[in-house]
C-alpha cells in the first residue's frame, strides 16, 4: 500500500498538464474532473497566493490551471512561485490530498487542522 501511494504522489506531484475547472460533486464538494476532492489550506488565507510548495506540494499537489484560461463564477488562476498555474476559488488556492485513494476520499479533511474540503 505504501507503494502505491509514493508512486501515486510522484504522478501527481510531476503532473504538469492543467486541469479542468473544478466541478461540484452530488454532496456539493469541488472535485477534479475525475471526482477526486479538492481543498484548501489555511495559510493561504483568500490572498489567491499559495504558500504550498516543495515537500507541501508532494502531498497536496496544487490543482493546476492552463495559464490561458478564463475564467469567472469565484474561480480565477494564480501563478505560482514555481511558475505554474494554480485554480483558485473564492481567493484560497486550490489542491489535491495523495492520501485520497479514490474519487469520493476526503482523507485530508482537517489535516493539520489547516486542510478542508471546499464547499
Amino acid at each position: 500500500m505504501m507503494v502505491v501511494r509514493c508512486f501515486a504522489a510522484l504522478l501527481l506531484a510531476g503532473t504538469a498538464s492543467a486541469a479542468s475547472l473544478p466541478q461540484r460533486d452530488v454532496k456539493g464538494l469541488l472535485v477534479d474532473s475525475s471526482g477526486h476532492t479538492l481543498y484548501r489550506y489555511d495559510p493561504d488565507g483568500s490572498s489567491g497566493v499559495s504558500h504550498c510548495s516543495g515537500s507541501c506540494a508532494a502531498v497536496w499537489p496544487p490543482y493546476l490551471a492552463d495559464s490561458r484560461v478564463t475564467a469567472g463564477g469565484g474561480y480565477s488562476v494564480t501563478l505560482r512561485g514555481d511558475g505554474g498555474f494554480q485554480w483558485v476559488y473564492q481567493g484560497h488556492p486550490l489542491y489535491l490530498f495523495v492520501g485520497d485513494d479514490k474519487p469520493g476520499d476526503r482523507d485530508g479533511d482537517g489535516v493539520n487542522g489547516s486542510w478542508h474540503v471546499v464547499r
